[in-house]
């Protein structure tokens, strides 16, 4: 079983969003998603988008690229949850 993603984690993700892709969210929006973040990738992406007031489908290459970050931040907090071999 995956464990939600701590405050920090949310954090780093948002924070390479932000620095690399120009997708620096109002405090507002960023607390909410460090709060609550969506377990889906399609879907904290869409979150993203639309804090920044734009539409999923807007610019399909800035959304790839941002969905790709997300994808990554993800599987590596799944990997956090791996048991240590003995």
């Amino acid at each position: 079983m995956t464990r939600p993603p701590s405050q920090d984690d949310v954090q780093r993700l948002l924070y390479e969003l932000c620095v690399d892709l120009g997708f620096c969210l109002p405090p507002e929006e960023h607390r909410r998603l460090r709060e609550a973040p969506p377990a889906d990738a399609d879907i904290f992406t869409d979150a993203v988008f639309e804090a920044e007031g734009m539409g999923p489908g807007e610019d399909r290459r800035l959304r790839r690229q941002a969905r790709d970050v997300v994808v990554r931040h993800m599987r590596g907090w799944a990997m956090l949850d791996r048991p240590e071999d003995d």
